[in-house]
């Protein structure tokens, strides 16, 4: 079993930053493909950025040029640096570890974001 605890997020500013954490325990995150997802109030669960056990990484759009996901497997721990926030970008940010081969995957219970003036 893997848990994952998101942390890091909070109410900001348009074109302010924050910087989400995903800290797994249970097991070592290293072989595992990780996630950040969001859910805005009304819609359905987007992805927004991933990152292989290779590193390779994939961002939606939307964020591409804004926000960036890196993984520290000495800490068991992954990122999301976010900048230039926009109002759209409010969601319940939620990181996923998954082996998509193994039909295995793991949720944390979300962290809050607002962009707000």
């Amino acid at each position: 079993q893997v848990q994952l605890a998101e942390s890091g997020g909070g109410l900001v500013q348009p074109g302010g930053s924050l910087r989400l954490s995903c800290a797994g325990s249970g097991r070592a995150l290293t072989n595992y493909a990780m996630g950040w997802y969001r859910q805005a109030p009304g819609k359905q669960r987007e992805l927004v950025a991933t990152i292989t056990s290779g590193s390779t990484i994939n961002y939606a759009d939307s964020v591409k040029g804004r926000f960036t996901i890196s993984r520290d497997n000495g800490k068991n721990t992954v990122y999301l640096q976010m900048n230039s926030l926009k109002p759209e970008d409010r969601a319940v940010y939620y990181c996923k570890a998954y082996i998509t081969w193994l039909g295995v995957e793991y949720w944390g219970q979300g962290t809050q974001v607002t962009v707000s003036s």
